[in-house]
Formats: structure tokens, C-alpha cells, sequence
């Protein structure tokens, strides 16, 4: 990955205050890019991780407390790029929750919360980016949806109603910002070892691993360097694709 040279561009990460999106940042800072930094709350959190990561790259890192869930947040997070960048390259739309329940017992507010961050949030942070991308005629938006968006899963009617939702956001957003040359595309995690993998039981985390072809749970590294593909040249004739990174994962 020597070859991929980030160097003067601007990628903001939603909800990268850990986890997969910590891992995006990480990488793309590894490859010269300047970050926006993003999280909800804990700002003391936040700006100590951007400091880590301007430290280990020497890249510039903005942290940005704001909720990209509304349209709002997502403005704030693109004007911070553009006050102090004048620019954004690189867009990943990642922050999401997941909120479990079976059909008949899903409650109201864990549906509004989850189509709201998970599906409003993506759409939200295309549209400000696209904004600021359409002015320089470039740039990349990453959608990170997950593996129950594209097949479904018992329990998770919500979240995949919400994940799937992105998809459908990537297609039709790809197929509008295509003449701006602006590309979208969405990255399909599958069972990625996080904290909310850690917290389920110990058989229900054993029985996930044994269905997955390569035999071992992902790691956020490896979703890091999907999203390090789309942000680059390497795919800059890509747009309107979902690429699973899941290991082979049949759910």
C-alpha cells in the first residue's frame, strides 16, 4: 500500500472516536490525509485521540464534537473542513448504533434513533459534502452499511431496514454526483471484532465465527483498508458499488 499517497487531502470520519471509524481515520492519516475527527460527546476523549493521531503521522487532525444524525451536525462537521482546510476530499459516512429486537417488541424510540443516525446521518453527511466536493468537481463519500443491509438477519429488523437504506442511498447518490465526479460507494462490514461484538455471549460469538468461511472474526483494520481503496485513485473509475468485507460470513 506504499503506493497510495493521501498527501493534501481532507477526509472527515463520522463517529471515529473509536472502533471502525478510529481505525478509517488511522489509516487514511497513515497514507497523509488531513482528518476531521468526529464524535457525539466526550470532547476531552476526542481531541486526545485526534492529538494521537497528528502525533503518530504527522498530519493536521481537527476533532469536532457534533451529532451528524441531523442535518445541523453534518454542516457543522463539512464548515469546520472548510474553514480550516478550504476543502474536503474524502467523506465516511460511518457513525451508526444497533438497537436489537424482535418483531412485535421493537419499541418506537429504538426505531426512530436507529433510522435516524444510521440511515438520516448518511444522508445528511452526503448531502453537505457534496456541497463543498461539487466545487472542485472531486472527491469520494464512503458509506459504511454492514452485511445485514444487503441479506437481513432474525431480530435485526430495524437496523437492517436502516443499513439497507444506505444502500439504496449509495445507488441513487452515486448515480447523481457521478457528472460532478464525485464517487460513492459503501463498504458491507460483516462480524467485526468491536466492543458491541465483545458484549454479546460467549455462544452466540462462537456460533458467528463458525459461520464465516475464513474462520476468524474481522478486524476494523480490515474495514480501514476497504475505505482506504475508495478513498484513493486506485478507484477512480468505482462508484456505485457495496463491497462486503465479511470473510465469507453466510448469515
Amino acid at each position: 500500500m506504499d503506493r497510495i499517497d493521501l498527501s493534501g487531502r481532507v477526509a472527515a470520519v463520522t463517529g471515529s472516536s473509536r472502533g471502525i471509524g478510529f481505525a478509517i481515520a488511522n489509516r487514511l492519516a497513515e497514507h497523509g490525509a488531513s482528518i476531521i475527527l468526529n464524535g457525539v460527546r466526550d470532547r476531552e476523549t476526542l481531541a486526545a485521540r485526534a492529538e494521537g493521531i497528528s502525533a503518530s503521522y504527522g498530519v493536521p487532525v481537527l476533532p469536532v464534537l457534533a451529532d451528524v444524525s441531523s442535518e445541523e451536525g453534518a454542516q457543522q462537521l463539512v464548515k469546520a473542513a472548510h474553514q480550516e482546510f478550504r476543502r474536503l476530499d474524502i467523506m465516511v459516512n460511518n457513525a451508526g448504533v444497533l438497537r436489537d429486537g424482535l418483531i412485535g417488541m421493537i419499541g418506537a424510540a429504538d426505531i426512530d434513533e436507529t433510522l435516524r443516525i444510521n440511515l438520516r446521518g448518511v444522508i445528511s453527511g452526503t448531502q453537505a459534502a457534496a456541497r463543498l466536493m461539487v466545487r472542485r468537481k472531486s472527491g469520494s463519500i464512503i458509506n459504511v452499511t454492514s452485511i445485514i443491509g444487503r441479506f437481513g438477519n432474525r431480530g435485526q429488523l430495524v437496523y437492517g431496514a436502516s443499513k439497507a437504506g444506505v444502500i439504496g442511498a449509495t445507488y441513487s447518490a452515486a448515480k447523481e454526483l457521478a457528472p460532478s465526479g464525485i464517487r460513492v460507494n459503501a463498504i458491507a462490514p460483516g462480524f467485526i471484532d468491536t466492543d458491541m461484538a465483545r458484549s454479546i455471549s460467549k455462544e452466540i460469538f462462537e456460533e458467528r465465527v463458525r459461520s464465516i468461511a475464513m474462520g476468524r472474526i474481522g478486524t476494523s483494520d480490515d474495514i480501514a483498508n476497504a475505505a482506504l481503496f475508495f478513498a484513493s485513485d486506485l478507484s477512480a473509475y468505482v462508484t456505485g458499488q457495496v463491497l462486503g468485507v465479511d470473510g465469507g460470513m453466510l448469515i
